[in-house]
């Protein structure tokens, strides 16, 4: 049976946990213009509510609760993207041992080439000598 190859990429994403996928996928969502947009229109839509309309305003201006979800958030924004920045160092990290792995074989491959190289170069002076002695 033929053993499936993965390249470094697929096989460091199948050993991830489900906190470090939970934390590159909530650093993906939270650095996108998308979440951007949401949060702007959830701010204004707030404001709205508790300014405006007939209705029971639970947080009337200055918005005191918004400002403690927006605190809230806000550290717990800075916990993730310190978790996703870590998990970056750690990928770039492995990427650059890999790289030193993959230089190191390279290195040696060359090396190898060279003595063989060389081992020909040897070969074909000493046909040469042998052809003209021959003459």
């Amino acid at each position: 049976m033929q053993e499936k190859i993965l390249n470094w990429h697929k096989e460091h994403r199948q050993n991830l946990t489900v906190g470090e996928r939970a934390a590159d996928k909530m650093r993906n969502g939270m650095g996108s213009w998308r979440f951007v947009m949401i949060f702007i229109f959830f701010m204004l839509l707030w404001a709205w509510v508790n300014t405006n309309g007939s209705w029971h305003h639970w947080d009337n201006y200055p918005f005191i609760l918004l400002n403690l979800f927006l605190s809230m958030l806000a550290g717990l924004q800075g916990a993730i993207l310190l978790i996703a920045a870590k998990r970056a160092d750690a990928v770039s990290a492995a990427m650059a041992e890999h790289d030193y792995r993959t230089n190191v074989d390279a290195a040696k491959d060359i090396q190898k080439l060279m003595e063989l190289n060389e081992q020909q170069l040897r070969m074909i002076t000493d046909l040469q000598k042998q052809i003209s002695k021959l003459k």
